[in-house]
C-alpha cells in the first residue's frame, strides 16, 4: 500500500495540471446537476404542495348567470364542489397600477379550492368593502393588508389579506387577477355577469370526461371558460422546467465528456508508460494492485471534486441572483434534499470511477516483460496522397503531421470524438444563447410582432381610440382585435380565439408551416392547439363562441408564445360575419424600430387621460430565461475545461507516440523546428476535424432540441436560431488556434530532446 501511494504521488507530481482540471469539471457538472435538481423541484413542488393544502379543485367552470350549475356537484366522478360563486368582470388600480380581475363573492371561506392566507386576515363580515388578493395579482399591483384599490366610477376596495390559490395565476393582459370579495360588493353595474364553480374529482385522470359531461348538462351555450388543474400546474411550472432541463441536460452531456476524457486520459498515459507498468509487475506488484492505483487516484480526484460542488452549492447556492437562488433556498427545505445532496455526487463519483476502471484494466493486462516493438507500425507507411505531396514540395512538417494524426485510424477517431462531444455541446449552448438572443433582437420572427396591446375603456369608442393611437409619432401600426374564450370539440376546454386585424390590414402573424390566413373562415394556430385538438394544418375545427359554432379551416401554423400555443386566430371580418354586432375590445400595436414600449406605454396613458386606456407590454417569454444565460456560461467553462483536458492527453500521446521517430526524422536531417511542426500540425489537425465535426452535428442537434422544447411546450417548431457564421468562424478558429498554441511548448520539449533520452524512451 506504501509503494501504491509513492507511485500515485509521484504521479500527481507530474500530471499537476490534468488533476486540477478533472477536479474543476466535476465540479462543474456536480453544481450543473444539483443546480438542475433543485430547479425541478422548485418547479414543480411548490404548486403541488399547495394544491393539496387547499384541496384544490380539478377544473373550474366559467358559466353564465343563469346556468344551473349547482347540479354538477351530483355527477359521478366528482368528490366536491367549491361553489357556485357569483362573479364580475372589472379593473382595479393601486399605485398607478392597473390591472383586469374577476371579484368572486363569498361569504365564507372555501373548504375546497381553500385560499391560503400569507398576510393579513380573510373576509370580515362587518366590512363590506374589504377584499382578499391572489397573491400573484399582489404582487403586480404592489398591494397589501390595509391597501386601497380603486374600482372605475369611483368605488374603493380595502386590501385585508393575501392569499395563495392552486388556481391559474394573474397574467398581464391574458388572464383576470382573482380577488375574493363578500358578495355584497360586486359592483353593481358588473354584477351577475356570471358565476363559477370548482369541481374537484376522485380521478384527476377523468379531468376531460367530466368536463365533456359538464358541458353537456350545462349546454355550451352557458360555458364561458373551463380551466383545468394541468393547466394552472403548467403556468406554476413556467420558465423554471425549462431551465431544469437545460441543466440536467448539459450536466449529463459534461458528464459523459468527462468520463470519456477521463477514459482516453489513463489510455494514453498507459501506453506513455508501459515500461513503468512492466518494472511495477517485476518488483512484486499485482494485475489487481496495478488497476487499483489508478482507479483510486481517479476516483480520489473526483470525490474531491463532487465534495466541493455540494458544499459550495449547499453554502452559496441561496446567494445565487434570481431564480436560481429562490430555487435552491427552497430545495434546501424540501423532504428529498438530503438524498439528493448525497445521490448526485456519488453517481457522478461511480461514473467516472468505472469509465476510469475500464481503462485501468488494460494496464493490469500489461506483461511484467515489456514486448518489443514492430519496427514499422500499423498504418505507420506514407500514403500515396503524403508520397504524392511531399514530391510537389510541400513542406515536410504539415505532410507529416497530417499523416501522424490520422495513422492510426481506430485510434485517431477515438480522439477526435472525444473532443468533439464537449465541442458539440458547445455549439448547443452557443444556439441557445442565440435563440434567446432572437427573441428580444427580432421579436417578429417569433411571434411577436406587437410591442403594446391596448385595451379601450369605459367611454372610449373604436374611431376614437384609434385616432388616439394614431397620433403618436412611435405608433407604426395598431391592429384592431378581439379574443374570447371558445369551447373546442368534444367540449374537453377552452382556448383563446383571437380575431386580429381585417381583410385591408392583415395583422402579420408569424408562419412556421403553411400561408397566411386570407380567405373566409380562414385561419392559423399554434402548436398547443394542434396537439390539444390532434389536428394539421389543413383541417377544419368547429368551435363554441357564446353558444354559436364557429367552423374554421387552419391553413397555417403560427409561433404563439403566448397561452401555451392554444390559441387560434383569424381575422376580425371573418368572426363578424358570425356576428355582425362585434365590435374590437383591443389593440395589437407595433412600433417603430428602435421604439422604447414602455416609454410609449405611459405617453399612450397619459395622452388618454386617467382609466381611458389599459396599456400593457407584450410579455416576451426570453424574460423569464434571463438566468440560462449564465448557466450557459458556466456550462461553456465546464465544457472548456473537459475539452481542454482531452486536447493535452491528444498532445501528450501525440508526443509519446514521436519519441521513436524522433531519431529516424534528426538522421534525414529535419531540424527541431520542423520536428516541432510535424506534432503542432498533428495537434490542428486533430482539432480541425474535432471541430469540423462539432459543427456538423452540433448545429442540428441543437436546431432539433430546441424545436423539439418549443413544439413541447406549445410555442411550436421553428424558433431554433444558430449561431451567425462570424461567431461560428471565431469559435472554429479559437479551437484550432488553442490547441496550435497548447501543443507548440510540449512539441518543442519533445524535439530539443538528448539522443539518449531519446534512446531508452524507445528501449
Amino acid at each position: 500500500m506504501r509503494a501504491m501511494l509513492r507511485w500515485a504521488h509521484s504521479d500527481l507530481r507530474t500530471h499537476r495540471g490534468e488533476a486540477l482540471f478533472l477536479v474543476l469539471a466535476t465540479v462543474g457538472i456536480v453544481t450543473s446537476l444539483l443546480l438542475a435538481t433543485a430547479l425541478f423541484g422548485y418547479a414543480t413542488n411548490p404548486w403541488q404542495r399547495l394544491f393539496t393544502q387547499s384541496r384544490g379543485a380539478h377544473v373550474w367552470i366559467h358559466t353564465a348567470p343563469s346556468a344551473e350549475v349547482s347540479e354538477l356537484a351530483r355527477l359521478a366522478g366528482v368528490e366536491s364542489a367549491a361553489g357556485p360563486y357569483r362573479t364580475a368582470d372589472t379593473a382595479v388600480t393601486s399605485r398607478g397600477t392597473r390591472a383586469s380581475v374577476e371579484l368572486r363573492g363569498t361569504s365564507e371561506r372555501p373548504e375546497v379550492g381553500r385560499p391560503l392566507l400569507t398576510s393579513g386576515r380573510w373576509l370580515d363580515p362587518g366590512r363590506p368593502g374589504g377584499v382578499v388578493l391572489e397573491s400573484s395579482l399582489a404582487r403586480t399591483l404592489l398591494a397589501g393588508p390595509g391597501d386601497v384599490l380603486s374600482l372605475p366610477g369611483g368605488g374603493k376596495l380595502t386590501v385585508l389579506g393575501v392569499a395563495d390559490s392552486a388556481e391559474p395565476r394573474y397574467r398581464k393582459g391574458e388572464r383576470p387577477g382573482l380577488v375574493w370579495v363578500p358578495p355584497a360588493a360586486l359592483p353593481r353595474t358588473a354584477a351577475e355577469q356570471g358565476q363559477v364553480i370548482g369541481l374537484r374529482l376522485t380521478d384527476p385522470d377523468d379531468t376531460d370526461y367530466a368536463v365533456q359531461r359538464a358541458v353537456t348538462l350545462l349546454g355550451a351555450g352557458a360555458v364561458s371558460e373551463v380551466s383545468a388543474w394541468q393547466q394552472a400546474r403548467a403556468e406554476a411550472e413556467g420558465d423554471n422546467r425549462l431551465l431544469g432541463l437545460v441543466l440536467g441536460l448539459f450536466g449529463l452531456g459534461a458528464l459523459v465528456a468527462a468520463g470519456l476524457a477521463v477514459h482516453g486520459a489513463i489510455g494514453t498515459r498507459i501506453r506513455g508508460h508501459l515500461r513503468d507498468i512492466s518494472i511495477l509487475k517485476a518488483i512484486g506488484f499485482t494485475p489487481g494492485q496495478v488497476v487499483r492505483i489508478f482507479l483510486f487516484q481517479h476516483l480520489a480526484y473526483a470525490l474531491l471534486g463532487a465534495v466541493a460542488a455540494a458544499a459550495l452549492t449547499q453554502a452559496l447556492g441561496p446567494l445565487l441572483p434570481g431564480r436560481l437562488g429562490d430555487a435552491v433556498d427552497l430545495w434546501q427545505g424540501m423532504p428529498g434534499h438530503t438524498a439528493a445532496l448525497v445521490a448526485v455526487p456519488v453517481g457522478v463519483v461511480l461514473f467516472i470511477g468505472a469509465t476510469t476502471g475500464l481503462a485501468a484494466w488494460r494496464a493490469g493486462r500489461v506483461p511484467p516483460v515489456p514486448v518489443p516493438r514492430a519496427a514499422v507500425p500499423a498504418g505507420g507507411r506514407l500514403s500515396g496522397a503524403a508520397r504524392r505531396a511531399l514530391g510537389l514540395g510541400l513542406p515536410p512538417a504539415l505532410v507529416l503531421g497530417w499523416h501522424r494524426a490520422f495513422t492510426r485510424r481506430a485510434r485517431s477517431l477515438a480522439t477526435i470524438a472525444r473532443l468533439a462531444l464537449p465541442l458539440t455541446l458547445i455549439v448547443v449552448a452557443m444556439s441557445a444563447w442565440t435563440t434567446i438572443d432572437r427573441f428580444h433582437s427580432e421579436p417578429e420572427r417569433m411571434g411577436l410582432a406587437s410591442a403594446l396591446t391596448v385595451r379601450a375603456g369605459d367611454g372610449l369608442g373604436d374611431a376614437e381610440a384609434r385616432a388616439l393611437l394614431a397620433r403618436n409619432p412611435e405608433v407604426a401600426a395598431a391592429h384592431p382585435g378581439v379574443e374570447v374564450a371558445a369551447l373546442v370539440s368534444g367540449q374537453t376546454a377552452t382556448i383563446a380565439l383571437r380575431g386580429l386585424g381585417t381583410e385591408a390590414e392583415p395583422y402579420p402573424f408569424t408562419l412556421a408551416e403553411g400561408r397566411p390566413a386570407r380567405g373566409p373562415d380562414e385561419a392559423v394556430a399554434g402548436q398547443g392547439l394542434l396537439d390539444l385538438l390532434d389536428v394539421a394544418v389543413g383541417d377544419r375545427v368547429r368551435l363554441t363562441v357564446a353558444g354559436r359554432p364557429q367552423i374554421l379551416h387552419i391553413v397555417g401554423r403560427s409561433i404563439e408564445p403566448e397561452n401555451a400555443g392554444r390559441t387560434i386566430s383569424t381575422s376580425l371580418d371573418t368572426l363578424r360575419e358570425n356576428d355582425p354586432g362585434l365590435r374590437p375590445t383591443l389593440y395589437q400595436v407595433r412600433l417603430r424600430d428602435g421604439a422604447d414600449p414602455q416609454r410609449v406605454a405611459a405617453e399612450l396613458t397619459a395622452a388618454a387621460g386617467p382609466g381611458r386606456l389599459d396599456v400593457h407590454t407584450v410579455t416576451n417569454p426570453a424574460d423569464g430565461l434571463s438566468p440560462l444565460r449564465g448557466v450557459v456560461v458556466g456550462l461553456l467553462g465546464v465544457l472548456a475545461l473537459i475539452g481542454l483536458v482531452e486536447l493535452l492527453t491528444a498532445i501528450g500521446g501525440t508526443v509519446r507516440e514521436s519519441e521513436r521517430d524522433l531519431l529516424a526524422l534528426k538522421a534525414i536531417g529535419l531540424s527541431p523546428r520542423q520536428i516541432t511542426g510535424i506534432t503542432v500540425t498533428a495537434t490542428g489537425c486533430t482539432a480541425l476535424a474535432a471541430t469540423a465535426g462539432a459543427l456538423a452535428l452540433g448545429l442540428p442537434l441543437a436546431h432539433w432540441l430546441i424545436d423539439a422544447q418549443g413544439s413541447s411546450s406549445g410555442i411550436g417548431a421553428g424558433i431554433a436560431r444558430g449561431p451567425s457564421p462570424v461567431v461560428l468562424s471565431v469559435f472554429a478558429a479559437a479551437a484550432v488556434l488553442g490547441a496550435l498554441a497548447l501543443a507548440v511548448l510540449p512539441a518543442l520539449r519533445a524535439a530539443r530532446r538528448r539522443l539518449a533520452d531519446t534512446l531508452g524512451a524507445v528501449a
